[in-house]
């Protein structure tokens, strides 16, 4: 495929998308493949030719933010989609309604705990009882992965037998209770007779969702819902905040590792934010799993993943505020100043999240790979230079590169053109080749 006239600086980014894609260690195979076709060579053979499903998805956050008291400049940390395996984030972009004169400036940072990002906003001072609205959508490219190479039988695990990477999310915290005997007891009757990490997972998802499902419904018309800890979640049933701390537990009982992720997803509603959960299966590598429809494995489309939580995040929960009775979030969002706080009333009035299937579009294997690399390229240049203090001239190479990339997004959206996104990513990589000159 022919990319840009330009050939002897895309042989040189081609060249350093090999070398990428040869060191990489990906979370599973980068071939990753959601529908097959087939050629036929000179020889009458059927050539197997994979085809890869690129989505092209959007997070709208609402965040408004209320002051109590006055307050000076203070700082708002959200959690941005981290490059993680099979997404890459592309831009941020910033809508006018936002309340701008109250931002000073902002930045995307590398959280201390990788592969999370945050976007750091720097507010400038309120007064008693001033709001500020910051409305901003992050843009991401995915690649579908149904899981559909997953062998139909792993052994679970001894421990020793884990990556060390991996044992972190074996531990018991405040919110996955691991020593309860009611979670244990359940866990026993779930895993059965069978060895089968596969088969345990299958058997987890259904009934963390079926599970006395009648009180949830209950306690979320009334608002009464309760803690969403592992341990009350197996009592009462819970928001999907419990089921992805119930279905940690029950995978940590038996030495797998499992770890909550916040996401949005395609819910076709407004919501605050999702749950689900990861697991590890032994040369193969974490799988998604989805309490709240009761799918395991979960295919990768259907979110964007915002946070990839350690214990340390079941930890450090915060209160929500539109269940004022409900505890045990982890946390997407964090605050500086005490007297700041966000503002919810139901999810449609004040803070709200929701994503947007923008574009799908299916190409040849080493295409996908080579536009999820060059985004990957790019975006890792824009994150480098946001919020950074950059020349005139360099400053206008910056916004150049900017505008190609909503262009392309824009490109891919509209006339679901691969070709004009990945000639308008070159051009933004070329702009901010230009800054280092």
């Amino acid at each position: 495929m022919k990319i840009d006239s330009k050939i002897k600086t895309h042989l040189k980014k081609l060249l350093a998308v090999s070398i990428i894609l040869i060191c990489s260690v990906p979370i599973f195979p980068l071939a990753v493949a959601s529908s097959k076709s087939f050629e036929i060579n000179s020889n009458n053979t059927p050539l197997n030719i994979e085809e890869q499903d690129l989505y092209l998805l959007r997070v709208e956050h609402y965040l408004y933010v209320n002051a109590s008291d006055d307050v000076g400049i203070f700082h708002i940390r959200f959690s941005f989609p981290p490059d993680y395996a099979y997404q890459v984030p592309l831009l941020l972009e910033l809508y006018n309604d936002s309340t701008l004169s109250a931002i000073v400036h902002y930045d995307i940072e590398n959280d201390t705990l990788p592969p999370n990002k945050i976007i750091n906003f720097t507010l400038n001072p309120m007064k008693k009882y001033d709001s500020v609205l910051l409305h901003f959508s992050c843009w991401v490219l995915l690649k579908n992965h149904n899981f559909d190479d997953l062998p139909p039988y792993i052994k679970i695990p001894k421990k020793y037998q884990l990556p060390e990477e991996t044992k972190q999310w074996l531990v018991s915290t405040k919110e996955v209770q691991l020593h309860s005997l009611l979670i244990r007891n359940k866990a026993q009757q779930l895993h059965g007779l069978s060895n089968n990490l596969i088969r345990y997972a299958g058997r987890i998802a259904p009934f963390i969702k079926n599970h006395r499902y009648a009180f949830f419904v209950f306690e979320l018309r009334t608002g009464l819902l309760l803690s969403q800890d592992a341990r009350t979640t197996l009592l009462m049933n819970g928001e999907n905040v419990g089921r992805s701390h119930l279905a940690c537990a029950f995978f940590r009982t038996y030495h797998i590792p499992a770890r909550v992720l916040l996401v949005n997803n395609d819910q076709g509603f407004w919501t605050q934010m999702h749950y689900m959960v990861e697991y590890y299966c032994p040369g193969y590598g974490w799988v998604l799993l989805e309490t709240t429809r009761g799918i395991s494995p979960y295919a990768t489309y259907h979110q964007v993943i915002n946070r990839v939580c350690y214990p340390q995040d079941e930890e450090d929960t915060k209160k929500d505020y539109i269940f004022p009775f409900m505890k045990g979030e982890e946390r997407w969002l964090w605050i500086d100043n005490e007297y700041v706080s966000p503002y919810y009333v139901d999810c449609n009035t004040g803070s709200k999240s929701q994503m947007f299937t923008e574009a799908n579009i299916s190409t040849d294997q080493m295409t996908a790979d080579y536009a999820f690399v060059l985004t990957q390229m790019v975006f890792r240049q824009y994150q480098g230079f946001l919020g950074k203090n950059l020349s005139s001239e360099n400053q206008e190479h910056f916004q150049n590169a900017i505008m190609y990339q909503q262009q392309a997004i824009f490109t891919l959206k509209q006339s679901q053109s691969f070709d004009g996104y990945l000639n308008l990513l070159n051009m933004a990589y070329d702009e901010y080749q230009d800054i280092y000159r």
